[in-house]
């Protein structure tokens, strides 16, 4: 679902549809959709790096593979807090009317400005044709990352 673009999460979709469509995607949409699978959905990050380095037309090893360890929290850059992307509310602050989701998402370029970030937030009653429910409950998977990452800094590696 990720790779497709068929998530429930506008954002996401959105950016997932372009990098197909086009080989390309902003750098912060990268970091959102990388957050999502490694942090919502708890999939290791190499299988984003590797997906892609098979499609970005500007794939760099180095740039790809820094930004996904980065945004998996896994890298060794010295950022003191664990960080985690809200793709809705990612979606309201950077594109506020839509406009991005509208182009690569048509089956939602209909819904207005509010309910374009999030249609699954009616809970169904309102679903969109042809567009998916959300597939994670945004609140239980950061619950679930921030479970999982808590002791990881205080592990030490085993050595044989």
């Amino acid at each position: 679902a990720w790779q497709e673009g068929r998530t429930g999460f506008p954002l996401i979709d959105a950016a997932m549809r372009q990098l197909l469509a086009t080989g390309w995607m902003h750098n912060r949409l990268r970091m959102v959709v990388a957050m999502f699978l490694t942090k919502n959905l708890l999939i290791d990050w190499r299988e984003g790096e590797r997906f892609f380095m098979r499609h970005l037309i500007d794939g760099d090893l180095a740039a790809n593979n820094g930004g996904w360890q980065w945004s998996a929290s896994t890298g060794t850059d010295a950022v003191p807090y664990f960080r985690l992307f809200n793709p809705i509310s990612q979606s309201q602050r950077f594109d506020p009317q839509g406009r991005f989701i509208r182009r690569w998402l048509p089956e939602l370029a209909q819904l207005d400005e509010r309910r374009i970030h999030d249609p699954g937030a009616a809970g169904g009653l309102f679903a969109v044709a042809n567009y998916p429910p959300p597939m994670v409950d945004l609140a239980a998977s950061r619950q679930r990352a921030l479970s999982a990452f808590k002791d990881l800094p205080s592990q030490e590696p085993q050595h044989v």
